[in-house]
């Protein structure tokens, strides 16, 4: 090779802009490497680049390639995939399919598999997996784990499975993959058999189940395996602490995730935006206002996240004075506000009986920021009305809103509506509220409001019928639960279960209190006698 092709190759690696890049193309055919594989592979990688590149100017080269390379076809399927262009990236695939010179790699197959996950196409991404299969490529890892992510992203963890025992040697992200997808299917039992399978555990797998014990409400299991991870001698990562400082929040186990604040400090982890807002959530949740403030008040950069949960944090504490204030501090800084934003403002009005603040924060939603309210919004308006005893009005927004999608979606509202209408004893309205809300979704919570709602009235054949109704149907009241933390260790109890270990010393101690309790109403019943009797 001449020494003034080597110098264009060499400008092609340095380049840094798509003038730079346009620049060594012409330097490029000028110097004889129009055709050349390795200079062209180079030049649709970088114009592949979503943040510096042309992805319409690398594939116009593409086009002009008489019999390109399988590596230059993986580039462009790539470039489709990180531009959002599925549809393209798939069409590339088919044409690769076309060619009886060349056959997809086990690089293009999980390219052509994840355009098929964003494109929500199960019977595609199908057809791929015998393309694998006739290709020899099921047990490869890149495919493999591929497939695996597919099918879970698709709600198939039977094929998912399936696909994970055609890999011949596994490697700790398809342990991973498999143990995410049977959690996002709500099977932690599943994930947890998985992860006890892999021998060799990295922290994302160790991630990956804590995680999935957190998003499926196991926040003891997922403390618990923390802690486990710890003791195996495996250093966690940002992730990991996320996950368990959600927990925390859940619990408002505040001892533990002070713990872990200070554990983080420790381990000289510096605190992103991500693992911020966790600490922040966690402190609020637990009651922590002014921890909460302090995190949010050193982090060197926000986003929306972060700000719509320390407004979060002030509205679930009762101090919309503050919620607002902060409101108007984002505005000042032009930090956009989204759909969460005006949910937890809407909230926080609620919680402090500040209903004219609430109306003209929904005005400002609407007019300013142009979003459309949504359910949530809806379902925070109805309770605003209803802390400062409109409901009449609150009535009417609901009865006047438009459709919002799903069925689930619209029950929130009604649901927030048929609480005001209990709340305020107007058994008439709650009826009919009661029954959109039955048609909307089958959930307890409708009848056990109205169920209330009758008892306090004092019509209770109503309520026998309402009990009735719903054991004919079949729905089941929720059992309550309730967690507290003592010595840094969370104490959980759940309505109608007696699986705590120290039950019987609870019992016990009920009992004597209950016995002090009526001696002290004795001892005060008599004190009132010998008053009258004087």
């Amino acid at each position: 090779m001449s020494s003034s092709s080597s110098r264009c190759l060499q400008l092609l690696e340095k380049c840094r802009n798509i003038n730079q890049l346009n620049q060594a193309h012409a330097l490029a055919i000028a110097c004889g490497l129009g055709g050349n594989s390795f200079a062209l592979s180079r030049l649709i990688a970088f114009c592949s680049d979503p943040f510096h590149g042309s992805l319409s100017y690398g594939y116009k080269i593409f086009q002009h390639i008489e019999n390109p390379t399988i590596c230059i076809c993986n580039t462009m399927i790539k470039g489709f995939l990180l531009k959002g262009e599925n549809f393209e990236a798939i069409r590339i695939y088919k044409l690769l399919l076309r060619n009886s010179t060349r056959h997809p790699d086990n690089y293009t197959l999980p390219y052509a598999l994840k355009a098929c996950t964003n494109m929500e196409s199960s019977n595609l991404g199908e057809s791929i997996h015998g393309h694998a299969a006739k290709l020899g490529f099921l047990s490869d890892n890149f495919v493999g784990n591929s497939l695996i992510v597919m099918y879970a992203d698709f709600g198939e963890i039977g094929a998912a499975r399936i696909a994970f025992d055609e890999i011949s040697c596994h490697c700790v992200v398809s342990w991973t993959v498999l143990i995410s997808g049977y959690a996002k299917m709500g099977d932690v039992y599943s994930a947890r058999l998985v992860f006890d399978e892999a021998r060799l555990k990295d922290r994302g797998i160790w991630g990956a189940m804590i995680s999935g014990y957190v998003q499926n409400s196991c926040f003891k299991e997922g403390l618990k395996l923390f802690r486990l991870m710890q003791l195996s001698g495996v250093k966690p990562d940002e992730a990991n602490f996320v996950s368990v400082l959600c927990a925390c929040a859940h619990l408002g186990s505040l001892e533990i995730g002070k713990w872990i604040h200070i554990y983080v400090g420790k381990l000289g982890m510096p605190v992103s935006v991500k693992l911020g807002t966790a600490l922040i959530d966690m402190y609020s949740k637990c009651g922590c206002l002014d921890l909460a403030e302090q995190v949010f008040d050193k982090l060197p950069h926000r986003d929306v996240i972060c700000w719509n949960t320390m407004i979060s944090g002030y509205a679930m504490n009762g101090d919309g004075e503050s919620a607002l204030r902060l409101f108007d501090e984002m505005q000042k800084l032009r930090v956009r506000p989204d759909n969460v934003t005006f949910v937890s403002l809407f909230s926080a009005c609620s919680y402090s009986g500040m209903a004219k603040e609430g109306l003209r924060l929904l005005r400002t939603m609407c007019n300013v920021y142009k979003i459309e309210p949504t359910s949530e919004h809806y379902g925070c308006i109805v309770d605003l009305l209803s802390q400062a005893k409109l409901v009449e009005e609150a009535n009417t927004i609901v009865r006047s809103m438009p459709i919002l999608g799903s069925k689930s979606e619209e029950a929130i509202p009604w649901r927030a509506l048929l609480g005001a209408f209990c709340s305020q004893g107007r058994v008439d309205l709650a009826e009919a509220a009661a029954d959109r809300v039955v048609n909307l979704e089958r959930h307890s919570g409708a009848y056990v409001l109205l169920s209330n709602a009758y008892a306090f009235a004092g019509r209770h054949d109503e309520v026998r019928r309402v009990r009735k109704m719903m054991k004919k149907r079949g729905v089941e009241k929720t059992p309550g639960c309730s967690s507290v933390e003592i010595n840094a260790v969370v104490h959980e109890f759940i309505a109608g279960e007696n699986t705590h270990s120290h039950m019987d010393e609870i019992f016990e101690l009920l009992g004597i209190i209950k016995r002090q309790l009526d001696s002290l109403q004795c001892d005060f019943l008599d004190s009132l006698e010998q008053t009258n009797f004087v």
